[in-house]
Protein backbone atom coordinates (compact mmCIF):
# COMPACT_ATOMS: atom_id res chain seq x y z
CA UNK A 1 0.00 0.00 0.00
CA UNK A 2 1.13 3.57 -0.56
CA UNK A 3 1.21 6.26 2.09
CA UNK A 4 -2.27 7.63 1.83
CA UNK A 5 -2.30 11.07 3.37
CA UNK A 6 0.05 13.89 4.16
CA UNK A 7 -0.81 15.43 7.49
CA UNK A 8 -2.85 18.41 6.37
CA UNK A 9 -2.44 20.38 9.58
CA UNK A 10 1.34 20.38 9.09
CA UNK A 11 1.28 21.30 5.41
CA UNK A 12 3.89 20.33 2.85
CA UNK A 13 6.81 18.55 4.42
CA UNK A 14 4.83 16.91 7.21
CA UNK A 15 4.91 13.20 7.96
CA UNK A 16 2.56 10.74 6.30
CA UNK A 17 0.80 7.70 7.76
CA UNK A 18 -0.65 4.44 6.49
CA UNK A 19 -2.29 1.76 8.62
CA UNK A 20 -2.30 -1.80 7.29
CA UNK A 21 -4.60 -4.31 8.98
CA UNK A 22 -3.61 -7.96 9.10
CA UNK A 23 -5.58 -9.87 6.44
CA UNK A 24 -8.85 -11.59 7.20
CA UNK A 25 -12.02 -10.76 9.08
CA UNK A 26 -12.07 -10.52 12.88
CA UNK A 27 -14.81 -11.69 15.25
CA UNK A 28 -16.50 -9.50 17.87
CA UNK A 29 -14.31 -9.64 20.96
CA UNK A 30 -11.45 -10.92 18.80
CA UNK A 31 -8.04 -9.35 18.36
CA UNK A 32 -7.44 -6.75 15.66
CA UNK A 33 -3.80 -6.42 14.65
CA UNK A 34 -1.65 -4.76 12.04
CA UNK A 35 1.02 -2.13 11.47
CA UNK A 36 1.03 1.66 11.38
CA UNK A 37 3.59 2.80 8.81
CA UNK A 38 5.04 6.29 9.23
CA UNK A 39 7.17 8.27 6.82
CA UNK A 40 9.02 11.29 8.15
CA UNK A 41 8.61 14.68 6.53
CA UNK A 42 11.03 17.41 5.69
CA UNK A 43 12.13 17.89 9.29
CA UNK A 44 12.21 16.03 12.59
CA UNK A 45 8.84 15.77 14.37
CA UNK A 46 7.76 14.62 17.82
CA UNK A 47 4.91 12.14 17.51
CA UNK A 48 2.79 12.77 20.59
CA UNK A 49 0.47 9.84 19.98
CA UNK A 50 -0.81 7.37 17.40
CA UNK A 51 -4.45 6.53 18.10
CA UNK A 52 -6.69 4.12 16.22
CA UNK A 53 -10.43 4.83 16.21
CA UNK A 54 -13.10 2.30 15.34
CA UNK A 55 -15.83 4.11 13.42
CA UNK A 56 -19.24 3.03 12.15
CA UNK A 57 -21.80 4.58 9.87
CA UNK A 58 -24.96 4.79 11.95
CA UNK A 59 -28.53 5.88 11.23
CA UNK A 60 -30.52 8.06 13.63
CA UNK A 61 -34.26 8.62 13.61
CA UNK A 62 -35.68 11.93 14.80
CA UNK A 63 -38.74 14.10 14.36
CA UNK A 64 -37.61 15.40 10.97
CA UNK A 65 -36.88 11.94 9.58
CA UNK A 66 -33.61 10.06 9.42
CA UNK A 67 -29.97 11.06 9.19
CA UNK A 68 -26.69 9.21 9.29
CA UNK A 69 -23.12 9.89 10.30
CA UNK A 70 -19.95 8.38 11.70
CA UNK A 71 -19.84 7.24 15.32
CA UNK A 72 -16.50 6.56 17.02
CA UNK A 73 -17.15 3.56 19.26
CA UNK A 74 -13.65 2.62 20.44
CA UNK A 75 -10.19 4.21 20.70
CA UNK A 76 -6.84 2.51 21.17
CA UNK A 77 -3.54 4.35 21.69
CA UNK A 78 -0.83 2.50 19.75
CA UNK A 79 2.23 4.55 20.73
CA UNK A 80 3.37 8.05 21.58
CA UNK A 81 6.01 10.48 22.67
CA UNK A 82 8.77 9.56 20.22
CA UNK A 83 10.86 11.40 17.66
CA UNK A 84 10.32 10.75 13.94
CA UNK A 85 13.40 11.90 12.06
CA UNK A 86 13.40 13.63 8.70
CA UNK A 87 12.45 11.15 5.95
CA UNK A 88 12.53 8.28 8.45
CA UNK A 89 10.43 5.16 7.76
CA UNK A 90 9.04 3.47 10.84
CA UNK A 91 6.48 0.73 11.40
CA UNK A 92 4.62 0.44 14.70
CA UNK A 93 2.75 -2.84 15.37
CA UNK A 94 -0.56 -2.91 17.22
CA UNK A 95 -2.91 -5.51 18.63
CA UNK A 96 -6.09 -4.98 20.67
CA UNK A 97 -9.48 -6.67 21.20
CA UNK A 98 -12.60 -5.41 19.47
CA UNK A 99 -15.60 -4.54 21.63
CA UNK A 100 -17.86 -7.55 22.01
CA UNK A 101 -20.80 -5.68 20.44
CA UNK A 102 -18.88 -4.76 17.28
CA UNK A 103 -21.37 -5.31 14.42
CA UNK A 104 -20.77 -8.07 11.92
CA UNK A 105 -20.10 -6.91 8.36
CA UNK A 106 -20.08 -10.23 6.52
CA UNK A 107 -21.42 -13.76 6.64
CA UNK A 108 -19.58 -16.57 4.85
CA UNK A 109 -17.65 -13.98 2.87
CA UNK A 110 -20.73 -12.08 1.70
CA UNK A 111 -20.97 -8.44 2.74
CA UNK A 112 -24.02 -7.27 4.70
CA UNK A 113 -23.60 -3.63 3.70
CA UNK A 114 -22.47 -2.48 7.15
CA UNK A 115 -19.77 0.21 7.05
CA UNK A 116 -17.05 -0.07 9.71
CA UNK A 117 -13.56 1.36 9.59
CA UNK A 118 -10.30 1.84 11.45
CA UNK A 119 -9.20 5.47 11.38
CA UNK A 120 -5.69 6.57 12.30
CA UNK A 121 -5.12 9.78 14.25
CA UNK A 122 -1.66 11.27 14.67
CA UNK A 123 -0.88 13.89 17.27
CA UNK A 124 2.09 15.98 16.17
CA UNK A 125 3.36 19.27 17.60
CA UNK A 126 0.12 20.02 19.42
CA UNK A 127 -2.03 19.30 16.34
CA UNK A 128 -4.20 16.28 15.63
CA UNK A 129 -4.72 14.98 12.14
CA UNK A 130 -6.88 12.04 11.14
CA UNK A 131 -4.98 10.02 8.59
CA UNK A 132 -6.16 7.11 6.51
CA UNK A 133 -9.28 5.04 7.24
CA UNK A 134 -9.34 1.35 6.38
CA UNK A 135 -12.49 -0.78 6.03
CA UNK A 136 -12.91 -3.25 8.89
CA UNK A 137 -14.28 -6.74 8.16
CA UNK A 138 -16.01 -8.54 11.04
CA UNK A 139 -17.33 -12.10 10.77
CA UNK A 140 -19.85 -13.58 13.22
CA UNK A 141 -19.10 -15.53 16.34
CA UNK A 142 -19.99 -19.25 16.16
CA UNK A 143 -23.26 -18.72 18.04
CA UNK A 144 -24.24 -15.78 15.81
CA UNK A 145 -23.44 -17.81 12.72
CA UNK A 146 -25.46 -20.77 14.01
CA UNK A 147 -28.54 -18.61 14.65
CA UNK A 148 -28.35 -16.96 11.21
CA UNK A 149 -27.85 -20.27 9.46
CA UNK A 150 -30.86 -21.74 11.27
CA UNK A 151 -32.98 -18.75 10.26
CA UNK A 152 -32.01 -19.39 6.64
CA UNK A 153 -32.78 -23.11 6.87
CA UNK A 154 -36.17 -22.28 8.36
CA UNK A 155 -37.04 -20.31 5.23
CA UNK A 156 -36.34 -16.70 6.21
CA UNK A 157 -34.66 -14.50 3.62
CA UNK A 158 -32.12 -11.74 4.11
CA UNK A 159 -33.39 -8.25 3.28
CA UNK A 160 -30.92 -5.72 4.68
CA UNK A 161 -28.83 -4.74 7.68
CA UNK A 162 -28.16 -1.41 9.35
CA UNK A 163 -26.90 0.24 12.51
CA UNK A 164 -29.36 2.25 14.59
CA UNK A 165 -28.42 4.94 17.10
CA UNK A 166 -30.02 4.25 20.47
CA UNK A 167 -30.30 1.59 23.16
CA UNK A 168 -32.48 -1.46 23.63
CA UNK A 169 -33.87 -0.97 27.11
CA UNK A 170 -33.58 -3.80 29.61
CA UNK A 171 -30.52 -5.33 27.95
CA UNK A 172 -26.82 -5.16 28.72
CA UNK A 173 -26.08 -3.08 25.61
CA UNK A 174 -22.79 -1.18 25.88
CA UNK A 175 -22.34 0.63 22.55
CA UNK A 176 -24.39 3.73 21.61
CA UNK A 177 -25.95 1.87 18.66
CA UNK A 178 -27.18 -1.61 17.78
CA UNK A 179 -27.26 -3.69 14.62
CA UNK A 180 -30.49 -4.84 13.02
CA UNK A 181 -30.52 -7.66 10.47
CA UNK A 182 -33.84 -7.57 8.66
CA UNK A 183 -35.35 -10.79 7.32
CA UNK A 184 -38.40 -11.65 5.28
CA UNK A 185 -40.63 -14.21 7.02
CA UNK A 186 -40.89 -17.82 5.96
CA UNK A 187 -44.13 -18.90 4.24
CA UNK A 188 -45.26 -20.35 7.57
CA UNK A 189 -45.50 -16.88 9.13
CA UNK A 190 -45.89 -14.64 6.09
CA UNK A 191 -49.61 -14.13 6.75
CA UNK A 192 -48.88 -12.88 10.28
CA UNK A 193 -45.58 -11.03 10.00
CA UNK A 194 -44.25 -8.45 7.56
CA UNK A 195 -40.65 -8.64 8.68
CA UNK A 196 -38.44 -10.15 11.38
CA UNK A 197 -35.39 -8.35 12.75
CA UNK A 198 -32.58 -9.93 14.74
CA UNK A 199 -30.11 -8.06 16.96
CA UNK A 200 -27.10 -9.65 18.63
CA UNK A 201 -25.66 -8.17 21.83
CA UNK A 202 -22.52 -10.18 22.51
CA UNK A 203 -20.54 -10.26 25.74
CA UNK A 204 -17.83 -12.41 27.31
CA UNK A 205 -20.34 -14.97 28.60
CA UNK A 206 -22.58 -15.26 25.56
CA UNK A 207 -25.17 -13.51 23.41
CA UNK A 208 -28.42 -11.74 23.96
CA UNK A 209 -30.49 -12.40 20.84
CA UNK A 210 -33.32 -9.91 20.41
CA UNK A 211 -35.99 -10.84 17.86
CA UNK A 212 -38.54 -8.31 16.68
CA UNK A 213 -41.55 -9.02 14.50
CA UNK A 214 -43.37 -6.36 12.52
CA UNK A 215 -46.90 -7.68 12.79
CA UNK A 216 -49.51 -7.49 10.10
CA UNK A 217 -52.72 -5.69 11.07
CA UNK A 218 -56.12 -7.25 10.57
CA UNK A 219 -59.21 -5.73 8.99
CA UNK A 220 -60.19 -4.11 12.30
CA UNK A 221 -56.77 -3.88 13.96
CA UNK A 222 -53.49 -2.10 13.48
CA UNK A 223 -50.16 -3.86 13.12
CA UNK A 224 -47.67 -3.70 15.96
CA UNK A 225 -44.25 -4.92 17.01
CA UNK A 226 -43.50 -7.86 19.26
CA UNK A 227 -40.07 -8.56 20.74
CA UNK A 228 -38.48 -11.50 22.49
CA UNK A 229 -35.02 -11.90 23.96
CA UNK A 230 -33.03 -15.09 24.42
CA UNK A 231 -29.61 -15.69 25.97
CA UNK A 232 -27.14 -18.12 24.45
CA UNK A 233 -23.75 -19.28 25.70
CA UNK A 234 -20.59 -19.19 23.59
CA UNK A 235 -19.89 -22.74 24.73
CA UNK A 236 -21.41 -25.94 23.37
CA UNK A 237 -22.68 -24.29 20.18
CA UNK A 238 -22.02 -27.47 18.19
CA UNK A 239 -24.20 -29.56 20.51
CA UNK A 240 -27.41 -27.58 20.00
CA UNK A 241 -30.11 -28.39 17.46
CA UNK A 242 -30.28 -24.81 16.24
CA UNK A 243 -33.12 -25.37 13.78
CA UNK A 244 -35.35 -26.62 16.59
CA UNK A 245 -34.17 -23.94 19.00
CA UNK A 246 -34.67 -21.01 16.63
CA UNK A 247 -37.96 -22.41 15.36
CA UNK A 248 -39.20 -22.35 18.97
CA UNK A 249 -38.02 -18.74 19.28
CA UNK A 250 -39.94 -17.75 16.15
CA UNK A 251 -43.08 -19.52 17.29
CA UNK A 252 -42.99 -17.75 20.65
CA UNK A 253 -42.31 -14.43 18.96
CA UNK A 254 -45.22 -14.68 16.54
CA UNK A 255 -47.60 -15.98 19.21
CA UNK A 256 -47.15 -12.78 21.23
CA UNK A 257 -49.57 -10.97 18.97
CA UNK A 258 -52.46 -12.92 20.49
CA UNK A 259 -51.74 -11.48 23.94
CA UNK A 260 -50.77 -8.00 22.80
CA UNK A 261 -52.09 -5.44 25.24
CA UNK A 262 -53.03 -8.06 27.87
CA UNK A 263 -49.69 -8.45 29.66
CA UNK A 264 -46.11 -7.34 29.47
CA UNK A 265 -44.76 -3.86 28.93
CA UNK A 266 -45.00 -1.84 25.78
CA UNK A 267 -42.41 0.65 24.67
CA UNK A 268 -42.53 3.41 22.06
CA UNK A 269 -44.49 2.38 19.01
CA UNK A 270 -46.36 -0.28 20.96
CA UNK A 271 -43.46 -2.74 21.16
CA UNK A 272 -44.30 -5.72 23.37
CA UNK A 273 -41.36 -7.52 24.98
CA UNK A 274 -41.19 -11.03 26.39
CA UNK A 275 -38.05 -12.60 27.77
CA UNK A 276 -36.45 -15.90 26.90
CA UNK A 277 -33.17 -17.17 28.21
CA UNK A 278 -34.01 -20.67 29.27
CA UNK A 279 -32.46 -24.04 30.02
CA UNK A 280 -28.83 -24.94 29.36
CA UNK A 281 -28.75 -22.37 26.59
CA UNK A 282 -29.06 -19.49 29.01
CA UNK A 283 -25.68 -17.77 29.08
CA UNK A 284 -26.47 -16.12 32.40
CA UNK A 285 -28.71 -18.61 34.21
CA UNK A 286 -31.18 -15.89 35.17
CA UNK A 287 -32.57 -12.65 33.86
CA UNK A 288 -29.59 -10.35 34.48
CA UNK A 289 -31.44 -7.14 33.85
CA UNK A 290 -34.98 -7.61 35.07
CA UNK A 291 -38.19 -6.09 33.81
CA UNK A 292 -39.11 -5.64 30.18
CA UNK A 293 -37.43 -3.90 27.34
CA UNK A 294 -38.06 -2.10 24.12
CA UNK A 295 -36.01 -1.07 21.16
CA UNK A 296 -35.07 2.47 20.45
CA UNK A 297 -35.28 4.44 23.68
CA UNK A 298 -33.13 7.03 21.96
CA UNK A 299 -36.27 8.70 20.71
CA UNK A 300 -37.56 6.11 18.26
CA UNK A 301 -39.42 2.86 18.60
CA UNK A 302 -41.11 0.88 15.89
CA UNK A 303 -39.45 0.76 12.47
CA UNK A 304 -41.79 0.49 9.54
CA UNK A 305 -39.58 -1.54 7.22
CA UNK A 306 -38.42 1.55 5.38
CA UNK A 307 -34.86 1.24 6.67
CA UNK A 308 -32.06 2.38 4.49
CA UNK A 309 -29.04 0.18 4.85
CA UNK A 310 -25.74 -0.72 3.30
CA UNK A 311 -23.28 1.62 1.64
CA UNK A 312 -26.03 3.07 -0.60
CA UNK A 313 -29.37 4.28 0.71
CA UNK A 314 -32.01 1.63 0.24
CA UNK A 315 -29.52 -1.10 -0.68
CA UNK A 316 -30.23 -4.70 0.22
CA UNK A 317 -27.33 -7.15 0.04
CA UNK A 318 -28.00 -10.85 0.51
CA UNK A 319 -25.63 -12.90 2.62
CA UNK A 320 -25.34 -15.96 4.79
CA UNK A 321 -25.67 -19.70 4.47
CA UNK A 322 -28.37 -22.28 3.84
CA UNK A 323 -31.04 -19.96 2.51
CA UNK A 324 -29.49 -16.67 3.54
CA UNK A 325 -26.37 -17.36 1.48
CA UNK A 326 -27.95 -16.92 -1.91
CA UNK A 327 -25.24 -14.63 -3.24
CA UNK A 328 -25.39 -10.90 -3.62
CA UNK A 329 -28.64 -9.43 -4.91
CA UNK A 330 -30.25 -6.06 -5.37
CA UNK A 331 -27.95 -4.96 -8.18
CA UNK A 332 -24.84 -4.79 -5.99
CA UNK A 333 -21.68 -6.86 -6.15
CA UNK A 334 -18.86 -7.05 -3.65
CA UNK A 335 -16.61 -4.71 -5.64
CA UNK A 336 -19.28 -2.03 -5.56
CA UNK A 337 -19.60 -2.41 -1.80
CA UNK A 338 -15.85 -1.88 -1.43
CA UNK A 339 -15.90 1.15 -3.73
CA UNK A 340 -18.77 2.78 -1.85
CA UNK A 341 -17.12 2.09 1.51
CA UNK A 342 -14.04 3.88 0.23
CA UNK A 343 -16.16 6.78 -1.03
CA UNK A 344 -17.89 7.04 2.34
CA UNK A 345 -14.62 7.34 4.21
CA UNK A 346 -13.33 10.04 1.86
CA UNK A 347 -13.30 13.29 3.83
CA UNK A 348 -14.84 11.66 6.89
CA UNK A 349 -13.05 13.86 9.41
CA UNK A 350 -16.17 15.93 10.03
CA UNK A 351 -19.60 15.03 11.32
CA UNK A 352 -18.88 12.34 13.88
CA UNK A 353 -22.13 11.70 15.73
CA UNK A 354 -20.52 10.63 18.99
CA UNK A 355 -18.11 8.24 20.57
CA UNK A 356 -17.77 5.52 23.11
CA UNK A 357 -14.48 4.70 24.78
Amino acid sequence: MVFKRLLGSLGVGGPSVDTVLDPGAVTPGGVLSGQVHLKGGGADFTIEHITLELVARVEAEHEDGESEGLVVFHRHVVAGNFRLAEEEHRSVPFSFPLPWETPITELYGQGLGIVLGVRTELGVAGARDKGDTDPLAVRPLPAQEAVLEALGQLGLGFKSADLELGHIGGTGQQLPFYQEIELSPSPRYAHQVNEIEVTFLAGPAGLEVVLEADKRGGFRSEGHDALTRFTVSHHGVERIDWNAEVDDWLRRLVEHHSSYGNHGASGPGGALFAQGGHGSHDAYGHDPYGGHAHKGDHGHGHHDGGHRSGPGMGTAVAAGAAGLAVGVVGGMVAAEVIDEVGDFFEGDDEGDEGDEG
